[in-house]
């Protein structure tokens, strides 16, 4: 009877990190699809993508009921805790960024009958693949329980806010430039902005991975260098 319990309690554990993975890969889709929507500017896939968002919302659900059952029944201790709590912590990060995917995709809709220029765009492409690499690699790190992926995952994020800094940059240049730019390039810029918060979430995960395994938290203060908040506009 003891083993059995174990054994079930083991199956339970593997069960929680099957449905983060299944929810990390479908919060990847959905980014991938909301960056093809806005480049192809196709209203279609936009839909497909806000549509597809309830399926990672009905695992989060899915998820912390099976929580609180495990805390209720299995009352557990030290590592199981931290690992049931560690899962509970990412899926709420993994729905926050298919929510961010969802207002890229809203994003292209607003925007699908509209060009926009190639060098803009090909500095929201190079933030989304950034993106979708920390977030494959911080979800890899979580499946290995490997604490010096996450750090380096960690790490990264200044990389993409140094991205969304430069592309801010270029989009008020191109506003000022003509006053037509303003409305494509708002969207563009709150695009953008998204897949920087995308960033901030995957160093959560990143943050909880490395709490995971070594069970303190990273000493360092996290590395952001988002400076748009104090940019001046010069008419210089």
């Amino acid at each position: 009877m003891n083993e059995h319990t174990v054994k079930s309690y083991e199956e339970e554990l593997a069960l929680l990190d099957k449905k983060i993975a299944q929810m990390g890969g479908l919060a990847e889709q959905l980014l991938g699809q909301s960056l093809g929507a806005l480049e192809k500017r196709d209203p279609k896939l936009a839909e497909e993508v806000v549509a597809s968002d309830r399926q990672i919302d009905n695992l989060e659900r899915e998820i912390e009921e099976q929580v609180i059952s495990m805390v209720a029944r299995r009352q557990p201790m030290a590592d199981d805790l931290r690992h049931i709590m560690g899962a509970l912590r990412i899926t709420t990060d993994l729905e926050r960024i298919g929510d961010l995917a969802k207002n890229i995709a809203k994003r292209a809709l607003a925007i699908a009958d509209e060009s926009h220029p190639k060098p803009l765009m090909s500095g929201i492409r190079h933030m989304v693949e950034l993106a979708l690499h920390q977030l494959k690699e911080v979800l890899d790190a979580y499946a290995e329980r490997d604490a010096d992926k996450a750090l380096a995952v960690w790490r990264e994020d200044a990389q993409i806010d140094a991205m969304y800094n430069s592309l801010f940059r270029e989009l008020l240049t191109y506003m000022m430039e003509d006053p037509r730019n303003i409305g494509i390039s708002t969207h563009l810029l709150f695009g953008a902005k998204n897949v920087e918060r995308v960033g901030d979430h995957t160093t959560n995960i990143a943050e909880t991975v490395h709490f995971l395994v070594r069970g303190f938290n990273i000493a360092d203060d996290r590395p952001k260098d988002d400076q748009t908040s104090s940019t001046l506009i010069s008419g210089s």
